[in-house]
């Protein structure tokens, strides 16, 4: 039998705005503020800017650490990175200093660009790069080395397959971040996954605005605008402010948007909603975590049957699950109550007990997942990568059920489970519960140290604006509703839950100000 050659070599993810560019150079491509962009400015700065940092040394592997909020240059340094075969580095410009410090540590990049406004942070990564490049004024200025370089375009280098293009750092509930690995082959499956499974029928038409960091899944929601022509909406500022949302979705008629759920939640409560035309949306896209079925209702009420929710971790770059606008329902009959839709197109997904067997429908275990979206591992971390994988499927670490149709339901995360007088407790169904009591905004259930039962559940609640909550009445109104095992022994009342940079609740920091308020139980 004859050997076939094989070629695992793909297209260079920079090709992407190159293409398009050729297509609708003229069009609009980007709004940020006052800015306008074509499709062709975007394609010249970008190559400009891969010019400038191949002139600073940068090339085929190197790791290029960007600190900045959402801005145009991020784009540019995106598509310059991957035209020069280089790694784009993407942190939360939430960060303090020294984690952006301990993200350089590692990554191991040789350049950092980072906004003026940030000089602390460049000042702990100095010693950790080559070279620093300043977005908005200073030495090494962003804008400075793209005009110097305009008219300049390095051929795109030849990538293959599994050749990294970005490292997307974990949110890092435990530990110090870690930094998957994604690739060239791996992202061109997910851009065009997302396009086939959230945004269907999109194209130079339609407008997408964006909600969320670019460091991560904005960005990733990003590359299908630019592979498909779709112009993108940069809110201008740095600050969340519903008012400006709803204005620019009014104005540029904005067809898409990629958020989570506590953004939805904002932006669909704010008075805002009820001033501004917001009929052109298509496709209000959620992820990053499950929305409260509360949350779901109010948001289909207003904005109508345009919801899209997807289930998936970075490592799998949110291809796990979808459901689709028709799969949401305001009426609880019509639902699959708490279901994150079914398998995305090209993937498996399924739920398995601690041994790796699969389970059958209804039976609750971890959810693992193979596929081309699934990353290319941790950098430089053996560890990770062996604990993540077993027999090829990616363990996300979240726990959940799949019906008999495929939808899958999640039960929250395996280390937020927590176990009551040997009873496995899932905190998501408590918290569902506590949300159904009026004048409750958003609320939190931990699994606390308790001396007889091992561990009770202590849940957190926000009142409504305008609203008293008090904790035994709480207790008593989701009492009926819930065994008895699984009762939150305490209640306590905050006015606001403390959030990830990406707008995410999670346990770990709502525990640390638990126990900053002396709140936590003692062994």
């Amino acid at each position: 039998m004859t050997t076939l050659p094989v070629s695992t070599r793909v297209m260079n993810l920079a090709s992407l705005l190159t293409q398009t560019a050729r297509r609708l150079g003229p069009d609009l491509a980007l709004v940020w503020g006052e800015e306008r962009f074509t499709w062709a400015a975007l394609e010249a700065r970008a190559s400009a800017c891969a010019a400038g940092l191949q002139g600073l040394g940068i090339g085929k592997g190197d790791r290029v650490l960007v600190h900045s909020s959402n801005n145009t240059q991020m784009i540019e340094a995106m598509f310059a990175c991957w035209r020069l075969g280089a790694v784009w580095v993407p942190a939360n410009h939430r960060l303090a200093p020294a984690e952006l410090a301990g993200l350089a540590e590692t990554a191991r990049p040789k350049a950092l660009i980072v906004h003026a406004s940030y000089p602390d942070h460049a000042r702990a990564c100095a010693a950790l790069v080559d070279v620093t490049i300043t977005i908005g004024g200073g030495e090494n200025d962003f804008d400075a080395l793209v005009a110097a370089h305009m008219g300049a375009a390095p051929d795109a280098v030849a990538v293959d397959r599994d050749t990294p293009a970005w490292f997307f750092f974990t949110s890092g509930t435990t530990g110090r971040p870690k930094a998957a690995v994604l690739t060239h082959g791996q992202l061109a499956f997910v851009l065009t996954n997302h396009m086939c499974d959230l945004m269907p029928d999109s194209g130079p038409d339609d407008a997408s605005l964006v909600v969320a960091p670019l460091s991560h899944g904005a960005g990733v929601h990003l590359l299908g605008q630019v592979a498909k022509g779709i112009k993108t909406v940069l809110p201008p500022g740095t600050g969340f402010d519903p008012d400006v949302i709803w204005q620019l979705v009014q104005d540029w008629r904005i067809t898409n948007a990629f958020t989570v759920p506590t953004i939805v939640k904002r932006l669909v409560e704010h008075a805002a909603v009820e001033r501004f035309d917001h009929s052109s949306l298509r496709y209000v896209i959620y992820a990053g975590a499950p929305m409260y079925r509360a949350d779901q209702v109010r948001a289909l009420e207003k904005l109508g049957p345009v919801l899209v929710q997807y289930f998936g971790l970075g490592e799998v770059t949110g291809n796990i699950t979808v459901l689709p606008p028709v799969h949401h329902h305001a009426d609880d009959a019509q639902m699959r109550l708490g279901t994150c839709g079914f398998a995305r197109t090209g993937m498996e997904v399924q739920v398995q007990d601690d041994d790796g067997r699969a389970l059958g429908p209804d039976q609750t275990g971890e959810i693992c997942v193979i596929g081309p979206a699934v990353f290319a591992g941790y950098f430089d971390n053996p560890e990770a990568n062996a604990k993540s994988f077993r027999e090829g499927w990616f363990r996300t670490g979240d726990l959940g059920h799949m019906d008999a149709e495929g939808f899958v339901y999640l039960t929250g995360r395996a280390s937020d489970m927590y176990i009551s007088g040997g009873s496995n407790i899932y905190p998501r169904e408590i918290e569902e519960v506590i949300l159904r009591i009026p004048g409750v905004s958003e609320c939190a259930v931990l699994g606390v140290p308790d001396a007889k039962w091992g561990e009770v559940g202590l849940a957190v609640v926000v009142p409504e604006p305008g609203a008293a909550l008090d904790p035994d009445a709480v207790r008593a109104a989701i009492a009926p509703q819930l065994a008895r095992y699984k009762l939150p022994k305490s209640v306590v009342v905050w006015d606001a839950l403390p959030k990830s940079g990406y707008g995410k609740i999670t346990k770990k920091l709502i525990r640390a100000e638990l126990e900053r308020r002396g709140q936590w139980p003692a062994p």
